[in-house]
């Protein structure tokens, strides 16, 4: 992902919740409704994560140091986790507490006009931050689907905006429901149950994102057309006749790590493979060029090895699987 189009889905989405979580509040001044001020909480919860998501982007851009030899690459991750933990419990745990809190003492909402009003505002500005993030993913996702995008994506802050903009105008909706339903009963258990529902809703979108942002913070390999890339650029079938294994790792959505055990010929001189690594470096970094920490060992190729199993352990060799999609 480029730091440009994910800054701009950010601060889309930053402008639009402060301003919508303005409106939700004195909304819910005025008219007393739970569903206002779950959704104001979660609108200022939302704001909140959209400055995290800025400064795990400008801390990442830090210098390699010696205490950290590659780089700050993975702040990303840190602080795409760390919005996760706020929506689900700033989010969606004060929501469902506040709808169970408005389901056991109900009361009637006053100036109907206020939420409805400020909902449809609403709705209209979180249209416009989805529609930002929409047009911004697409220039990255390709031909996967939204939910292959979300899964395999390696720089978090699309994947974050996408579903929180997705939350927001899905809970904009119950909340509309909910009100709606409460003036037309008069029935205030309505409001304290669109409420409800707002909540479970951003606790299940949280866990989601928990569940990736967590997978990316353990480490990731390459996706699998990175691989293929990779493996293609360092056989040239003359020096470098094969691999016998590799293990690739994100140091961050920007940054890769490559390390690769070559075969190359036993009549190879030193100078020849020393030149041959070079060679096969750069032509690594040419197919994928955020592989920029790469570790190519030179061995020689045995068939009776690597028939005893892809395990680097038990063999110099066998062939690695190229990485499961999380």
């Amino acid at each position: 992902m480029s730091a440009s189009g994910g800054t701009r889905a950010i601060v889309a989405a930053l402008g639009a919740n402060l301003a919508i979580a303005a409106s939700k509040f004195v909304a819910f001044a005025f008219s007393g409704s739970s569903s206002m001020l779950a959704e104001g909480v979660h609108s200022l919860a939302d704001s909140g994560n959209q400055f995290l998501l800025l400064v795990g982007g400008k801390k990442a851009q830090r210098e390699a140091t010696p205490q950290h030899p590659f780089g700050y690459g993975r702040e990303r991750y840190i602080y795409a986790f760390l919005v996760s933990i706020v929506l689900f419990s700033v989010g969606g745990m004060f929501a469902i507490y506040e709808g169970y809190e408005k389901i056991s003492h109900p009361h009637e909402v006053e100036h109907w006009y206020w939420p409805v009003g400020v909902l449809l505002f609403a709705i209209i500005a979180e249209g416009f931050s989805f529609k930002t993030a929409i047009k911004e993913s697409n220039e990255l996702r390709g031909k996967l689907s939204w939910s292959q995008f979300i899964r395999r994506a390696k720089a978090p802050e699309l994947p974050v905006v996408l579903l929180e903009d997705f939350g927001a105008l899905i809970g904009l909706v119950l909340a509309l429901l909910g009100v709606g339903l409460a003036l037309l009963t008069g029935d205030g258990v309505w409001d304290g149950i669109g409420t409800v529902c707002i909540g479970v809703l951003l606790v299940l979108i949280a866990l989601v994102l928990a569940a990736e942002t967590k997978s990316l913070l353990l480490g990731e390999a390459a996706g699998v057309e990175e691989v293929k890339k990779i493996e293609a650029a360092i056989v040239d079938g003359d020096t470098v006749t094969r691999i016998i294994h590799m293990r690739t790792l994100h140091l961050g959505p920007e940054e890769l790590l490559v390390a690769a055990k070559i075969a190359v010929q036993h009549d190879n001189t030193a100078a020849e493979v020393a030149e041959a690594i070079d060679a096969a470096e750069a032509r690594i970094r040419t197919a994928v060029p955020i592989a920029r920490v790469i570790y190519l060992e030179p061995d020689i190729y045995s068939e009776a090895q690597a028939a005893k199993g892809p395990n680097p352990e038990a063999t110099p060799g066998g062939p690695t699987p190229h990485p499961a999609d999380h």
